[in-house]
């Protein structure tokens, strides 16, 4: 028996998973002292009521009889998907209701749409990046190349005369950075993709942090991007759904490849390994796109805002950073020529705050750290008076 050799080529332990390591071992060291956990891109909380009052009428409609429902669509029910079309439709984008395919959170689906595509495909990523994008790559023994993200290029790397590709990733606004693209930049993307015939991965996790009216907050408001473009996104950060999971993805009907649509290819690949995301959880998704669930998500979303500002302030004090506008990560230079891994040290023993380093998140976050908005304004507070002292 052999398992399968591409787990040498990852790191050993995932990114957040080491953090995770690194500061329980601090708590235990120093139990008295109070962590202000500014790492994971973990919500706060709570769920949208609307979104829980739906849940729960749900739940007892199962309870009964007449009202219990078995197994559902593998692409999720009507009613979620005609919720997420109406939601898409108001962004200025026409999604029909049977492309969108429901998922239990856009990380399972961002780590399996690569089962579509060949392992010869090489696979064009953004470099820092969200590591599953990667990770999921290589497990498949897919060849990897890296598109350079950079404070020179605003962390917004644009396809360039030599640039080679069979699958690209984009995430915008990006985690980790913070940075998003504006209508221009995925518009080259795009017709880079219609040109070569390259499929973007487009991951919209966190669209709903855009506040800038001239950044789109899908990749289907650029004309040309139903012909090449797969997008993921999910209500975890919109909603609060991190402990609820759910999401979607977006298969165009227009998109095909080798002679085929990636939306059919996708049924069935979800039809033989997944079964589908509990009823309960669709009507809670279903009413997070509803107008009181909307209005109740959005105050969620306007306090991280308000975080990411506070946090912001006191960073650009000492330091560059990036983010911390249309997006809940601050992405900040390390002070003083400090390494990623060497700040995080710094920041976790001397003012007892939990982040990311950058070199986690690939070759040139080295020297760069993620800190995010998703705590009580508390810890918020608490945090940017600590940084502020040096």
């Amino acid at each position: 028996m052999k398992i399968n050799p591409n787990f040498a080529s990852m790191e050993r332990n995932y990114l957040f998973a080491e953090v995770a390591a690194k500061t329980a071992a601090y708590q235990a060291a120093h139990p008295d002292q109070r962590l202000l956990r500014m790492g994971i891109g973990d919500v706060a909380g709570p769920l949208p009521q609307a979104v829980v009052e739906a849940m729960a009428a749900a739940s007892r409609e199962m309870g009964r009889k007449e009202g219990f429902r078995g197994y559902g669509p593998y692409e999720g029910y009507g009613f979620l998907r005609e919720a997420i079309s109406a939601y898409y439709a108001d962004l200025g984008a026409q999604v029909d209701p049977a492309e969108i395919y429901v998922n239990d959170g856009a990380k399972s689906d961002a780590g399996n749409l690569g089962d579509l595509f060949d392992r010869d495909n090489l696979c064009l990523i953004p470099d820092p990046v969200y590591p599953v994008y990667v990770d999921a790559n290589r497990l498949a023994g897919r060849p990897v190349a890296f598109l350079d993200a950079t404070p020179e290029n605003g962390f917004l790397p644009l396809p360039g005369p030599e640039t080679r590709a069979d699958i690209v990733y984009l995430c915008s606004p990006n985690n980790p950075t913070g940075a998003a693209y504006d209508r221009q930049g995925l518009q080259a993307w795009v017709d880079f993709a219609n040109r070569t015939g390259a499929v973007l991965l487009y991951d919209a996790a966190y669209e709903a942090f855009i506040t800038d009216p001239g950044l789109p907050r899908s990749i289907y408001q650029v004309p040309g991007a139903k012909s090449c473009a797969i997008e993921l996104c999910t209500l975890s950060k919109l909603a609060s759904f991190t402990g609820v999971r759910c999401g979607y993805t977006v298969f165009p009907k227009g998109l095909r490849r080798g002679g085929q649509a990636l939306g059919e290819l996708w049924l069935r690949r979800q039809a033989t390994k997944f079964n589908g995301v509990s009823y309960p959880v669709q009507r809670g998704a279903e009413a997070a796109f509803g107008k009181e669930g909307l209005a109740q998500a959005r105050q969620a979303v306007k306090y991280y805002l308000e975080n990411a500002a506070i946090l912001a302030g006191a960073i650009g004090k000492f330091a560059r950073y990036w983010g911390g506008k249309n997006s809940p990560y601050i992405w900040m230079e390390c002070p003083k020529g400090m390494g990623s891994w060497e700040y995080f040290d710094f920041l976790l023993c001397e003012k007892q705050i939990v982040a990311t380093p950058g070199a986690g998140f690939g070759r040139n976050g080295e020297g760069f750290l993620r800190l995010t908005a998703f705590g009580s304004r508390e810890d918020v507070l608490e945090a940017a008076e600590r940084l502020g002292r040096g």
